[in-house]
């Protein structure tokens, strides 16, 4: 059963010799526990750029999915220690992206929790750097 929920995401991009890219966002979205995981939905903002794109954290044991869907397209799939390639399309065309986590820490349960996801990506086989991801999930 999907549950209303208010999500309090940390978005950091770390890109070698600057500051990092920092989004913060405060949002309503759905949490429900399907088959033997959790999904994490909510609607992107212009806040973040994404503006009509619908974008879902799927939590498994060892793994976290970050799929977006709308006016863009990607599937980035995050297991500790193991890079995955995944295409990042968007309106005026695609990406390669290589994504590999460092860290995965999830506690989900049907009163919210907390997601904690670091990984390395690479476009196009080229370095772009480190990104965190920092989740909160509280009812509504």
């Amino acid at each position: 059963m999907k549950k209303d929920v208010v999500l309090s995401l940390c978005g950091k991009q770390y890109y070698p010799g600057q500051d990092p890219d920092v989004i913060e966002l405060v949002t309503d979205g759905t949490l429900e526990e399907r088959d033997g995981g959790w999904d994490i939905c909510y609607e992107e903002t212009e806040l973040t750029g994404l503006a009509g794109v619908t974008t879902t954290f799927r939590l498994e044991p060892g793994l976290v999915i970050l799929e977006r869907t709308g006016r863009l397209q990607s599937k980035m799939i995050f297991q500790q220690g193991v890079p995955h390639e995944s295409l990042y399309q968007m309106e005026f065309g695609a990406l390669m992206l290589t994504v590999c986590a460092q860290m995965i820490e999830a506690t989900i349960g049907q009163q919210g929790g907390v997601v904690d996801l670091q990984y390395s990506i690479a476009i196009e086989n080229s370095d772009a750097g480190q990104v965190e991801y920092h989740l909160e999930v509280r009812p509504k």
